[in-house]
């Protein structure tokens, strides 16, 4: 049986393309094997490989750190938008990051940026700390905002969060690699999947500078409680999306 037929029997809907990224990123053919097992035994092809491709970046991924999802790109085109006439060099906060994704593109496409990130995760903020380097970014583990630098508060241009939003009792619905693989802390958003989003509408006003812009991600339907709990935190929301993305995303700004 070939690769190809060895990923497409596992259920690989794209196993051409995946046989070969695997081959090419296999060291030898027992290397090929090993990898190829992993995939069909379904582990995330991102932890095969060991990177994701995110807005034309190879975004290293370890395994048990939240994959960084296509859609999620709207923020990143939100944040280069909102920064394009913001002086140089703006400053740029990644909360819930990751493995720094968000943090890494915004800086890729906007040049010279002020970059801090952070996550509750110890094994996602070593995966940051490795995808921020080149861009002299620093990632700190903590819950959500506690461990940025009090020096920040007020001077934050942007403030991106990818906060988990799947509702708690629709966990056990998601794909098996996400469910099974992926941090119950990175997906779990609570009884409605919008407690984590409350908590950083809330703290990011302290952090923002004036004029400056909180995004998060969240979903079509989600979308009117996430604005609302963006005004309650004094905010003035509004609804970005993209429909080639399937991407839903608040943006919120720091008026005074």
């Amino acid at each position: 049986m070939s690769i190809v037929e060895e990923l497409r029997a596992a259920g690989c809907v794209f196993a051409e393309d995946e046989a070969r990224l695997l081959t090419a990123g296999a060291d030898g053919p027992a290397d090929l094997a090993a990898l190829v097992g992993r995939r069909v035994a379904g582990e995330p092809l991102e932890y095969v490989l060991g990177w994701a491709e995110f807005c034309g970046l190879r975004i290293a991924v370890d395994p048990g750190v939240f994959v960084p999802r296509q859609r999620t790109a709207l923020l990143v085109h939100e944040a280069v938008t909102l920064l394009a006439g913001r002086p140089s060099p703006p400053t740029v906060v990644d909360l819930c990051c990751g493995s720094g994704a968000v943090a890494a593109a915004v800086a890729a496409a906007v040049g010279p940026v002020t970059l801090h990130a952070a996550d509750v995760d110890p094994a996602a903020v070593r995966c940051a700390r490795r995808n921020l380097a080149p861009a002299g970014g620093h990632a700190y583990q903590g819950d959500l905002d506690a461990p940025l630098p009090t020096a920040l508060r007020g001077r934050v241009d942007v403030l991106v969060a990818n906060v988990p939003y799947v509702p708690t009792a629709e966990l056990a619905h998601m794909p098996p690699e996400a469910r099974d693989h992926e941090p119950r802390v990175a997906l779990d958003g609570g009884g409605d999947g919008l407690d984590v989003l409350r908590r950083v509408a809330a703290a990011a006003p302290g952090w923002l500078a004036p004029g400056g812009h909180l995004l998060i991600e969240t979903s079509d339907r989600q979308a009117t409680a996430a604005m609302a709990a963006f005004a309650a935190a004094g905010l003035t929301p509004r609804l970005v999306t993209d429909d080639d993305l399937g991407a839903t995303a608040v943006v919120g700004t720091r008026i005074h």
